[in-house]
């Protein structure tokens, strides 16, 4: 600014000064040429009575002599016949080499005539008069090189005019270039300290203009970001304070997997070095977080949990959150979840137990099965038709504690389920035949024959009895439908659907949980029927889907690995 502003005041001086110049320069010259013709024509005019009378006294060539020296003109003399009555050689100047000398004698000669032009593009004036009384033509030719010099000292004052007028126009701006660049300056290092993090330069405008203005704008932001910084920083510490209370351990990783923050539960948790700056490091052993945080990184990466057991029997949860907005970290959330684990491994000695028990109370319908069919009823019809029910019910009985023993053990990872080729059709039905729903509900069956998945039976049942149960005891009306269906690929789908009261959303997470029991204190629910049919299927390999709506029903969907068939040539 320092160098352009006062370039651009010169420019704007100097064309300013040569407009002005060039519009007064042509009217002087306008007005210096007017005048050197009006002395010219009043010289011409001032020596025709002299040359008259010089004619009469036949003194002609002295007086003409005199008058051209005098009047600084050449001068000559015509006669009545227009011929050159006087020298033709007049203050250095010679007739024949003046133009337009002869018409402007013609000019003259006519009665009241006259001739007045300039000559040599305006360096000299040719005049043409009468001689009265006498006759003839009086021509005077007056160079005007006082012109010349008057016009060229106009066009020098012009120019010493412009470069004063410049020289002007660049003081000036460099003056109000320093002033402009200085209060801009300091306008420049307020908003350097504000970029730096410094809110303590202020701003104080002596001027009111458009600088001023914006300095005072500045000033007010920088105000305001000082307060805004005041309760972030203050936010900040509250929340530094509160993650450090904390019993979970919380790490924030950039994407070169390095530390920008942790906590003092992640040092102990993970009882290694997590300081800002560290690289991540293998927690227990394995490098668990950093395969974890890598997968957070990548393109359309969702938030992911996963539980970790150590050799030593404890386990740890991992939650994972992907960066989000703005920022480019990665937090990750590790929680001591070995009570928890504990407590579910407890739960699930309990199912082996109650299994377990289960084989007292089996072993007395089996011995009076046997009273009954040795003769004890007499009555043919009645005796048949309990001893068709306790058998089907022992019979069942066996199928689900065995169903619960395989799925205990699947648990502990003690024996995997022997897994075979299962129809899923008369097992659908014979589910539905041992259920009994009310009258105001119809329970059926849609799959086609011969589809088969690759499962355990008995988890199978188990699992489709719990769910079609689950359904009876929240449907007052309507219909149950219990389907199955290949898709692409080779697995199977069996889906569980009913028009009962449905789910809510805020319940729809935890209605797999065990002991969760979604209509409060009921007597009759224990919470366990959904939660073994999700034990069942992750024992199966399988994946279970919850579909529900208030008012709308429930669908629940299990996916299977299905036994592909050979095609037969």
């Amino acid at each position: 600014m320092r160098f352009w502003l006062p370039l651009a005041f010169a420019v704007i001086a100097a064309c300013t000064a040569l407009l002005v110049s060039w519009v007064f320069s042509g009217r002087s010259e306008n007005a210096l040429r007017g005048g050197a013709a009006e002395l010219a024509s009043a010289n011409a005019q001032g020596a025709v009575d002299p040359v008259v009378n010089a004619v009469r006294r036949e003194t002609l060539g002295a007086t003409l002599e005199r008058i051209s020296g005098a009047r600084n003109m050449a001068i000559f003399y015509y006669d009545e016949n227009s011929e050159l009555a006087s020298s033709d050689v007049s203050h250095g100047i010679r007739v024949e080499n003046i133009a337009h000398a002869d018409e402007a004698v013609r000019a003259a000669s006519f009665p009241g005539g006259g001739y007045e032009s300039s000559a040599e593009h305006g360096r000299a004036r040719l005049i043409a008069l009468p001689a009265p009384k006498v006759g003839g033509v009086v021509l005077t030719y007056s160079p005007l090189p006082l012109l010349q010099g008057q016009v060229g000292i106009v066009h020098r004052q012009v120019v010493e005019a412009a470069l004063f007028a410049s020289l002007g126009g660049a003081i000036a701006g460099l003056l109000v270039a320093m002033l402009i660049a200085g209060r801009l300056r300091r306008i420049a290092h307020a908003a350097d300290a504000i970029e730096g993090g410094s809110f303590d330069t202020r701003l104080h405008p002596w001027l009111k203009d458009e600088l001023g203005g914006l300095a005072e704008t500045i000033d007010r932001m920088r105000a305001r970001l000082r307060e805004s910084f005041g309760r972030v920083e203050a936010e900040r510490d509250r929340l530094q304070r509160l993650l450090g209370r904390l019993h979970d351990g919380v790490i924030a990783v950039d994407t070169n997997l390095r530390i920008e923050f942790s906590n003092a539960a992640a040092r102990r948790l993970l009882r290694a070095s997590v300081d800002e700056g560290d690289e991540l490091p293998d927690a227990w052993g394995q490098p668990v977080l950093k395969v974890l945080a890598a997968r957070l990184f990548e393109p359309g990466a969702r938030a992911i949990q996963e539980t970790f057991e150590t050799d030593g029997g404890r386990a740890y949860s991992i939650a994972g959150i992907p960066p989000r907005g703005r920022s480019k970290n990665v937090i990750l959330v590790v929680t001591d979840v070995s009570v928890r684990e504990r407590r579910e491994r407890a739960e699930r000695e309990f199912v082996t137990n109650a299994a377990h028990e289960l084989r007292t109370p089996l072993a007395t319908i089996t011995g009076a099965i046997q009273v009954l069919q040795s003769g004890a009823k007499d009555d043919v019809v009645e005796r048949d038709r309990f001893l068709d029910h306790i058998e089907r019910e022992a019979a069942r009985l066996g199928r689900v504690t065995n169903s619960l023993l395989v799925l205990a053990r699947a648990q502990t990872r003690e024996e995997a389920p022997n897994l075979a080729p299962v129809e899923l059709r008369p097992l659908l039905e014979a589910i539905v035949e041992d259920v009994q729903p009310p009258k105001e509900v119809a329970v059926t069956v849609r799959c086609p024959p011969g589809l088969e998945v690759l499962a355990e039976r008995d988890l199978v049942e188990q699992a489709v009895s719990n769910l079609t149960a689950n359904a009876l005891q929240n449907t007052e009306r309507g219909k149950i439908e219990i389907a199955a269906r290949a898709l692409p690929g080779g697995s199977v789908v069996l889906e569980v659907s009913d028009t009962g009261n449905g789910i809510a959303p805020e319940r729809q997470d935890r209605i797999f949980d065990r002991f969760y029991r979604p209509d409060g204190r009921d007597p009759r629910r224990f919470g366990l029927g959904l939660a073994i049919v999700r034990q069942a299927v992750a024992a199966l390999g399988g994946r279970i889907e919850l579909e529900s709506a208030v008012g709308s029903g429930t669908t629940v969907r299990i996916t299977l690995t299905g036994v592909q068939k050979e095609a037969v040539a």
